[in-house]
């Protein structure tokens, strides 16, 4: 099905993002996916700044992996924030060990995670960012959604 948000600013997205954060679970990984330019960090680092990060956030992409503390209500003591572009095979991807790295406690954000689909399967949360002609972003949630987690998803897209 998939769930849609409207932005029309930079500062929608973040604000898009912030919201986001009330619908993930300890140990959910997310693909960010969209053209370059389209809001993925943007998105990020309002997820972030929700789940309590208090460092700077920025895009990861030549260290490909940085943690980040958290502190919130949810349980979520790390947000991994991953960038994947400069990947050139699977086996690259397998060796970061994403879905080791959230574990019982933290989630992982991936950019460019079309790249990593496969090694994750269906039980993830997608996040496709389309732009228009406008600038205008439309970001769709669609994957591993249950009965509350729709409800949240539903929330996030009103």
């Amino acid at each position: 099905m998939g769930y849609q948000r409207l932005c029309l600013t930079h500062h929608d997205t973040d604000v898009a993002g912030f919201d986001f954060a009330a619908v993930l679970r300890r140990g959910d990984v997310v693909l960010l996916s969209g053209r370059l330019g389209a809001g993925k960090t943007t998105f990020v680092q309002g997820v972030a700044r929700a789940l309590g990060v208090a460092e700077r956030v920025t895009s990861p992409t030549f260290t490909m992996v940085r943690p980040h503390a958290a502190h919130n209500d949810l349980g979520i003591v790390t947000v991994h924030h991953a960038d994947v572009y400069r990947v050139t095979t699977l086996g690259e991807i397998l060796d970061l060990d994403l879905g080791e790295l959230v574990e019982e406690h933290g989630v992982a954000l991936i950019e460019w995670g079309e790249l990593a689909a496969s090694i994750f399967g269906r039980e993830v949360l997608t996040v496709l960012f389309g732009v228009d002609d406008d600038d205008q972003r439309s970001l769709v949630v669609d994957g591993d959604i249950d009965d509350a987690r729709a409800r949240a998803l539903e929330a996030w897209a009103s």
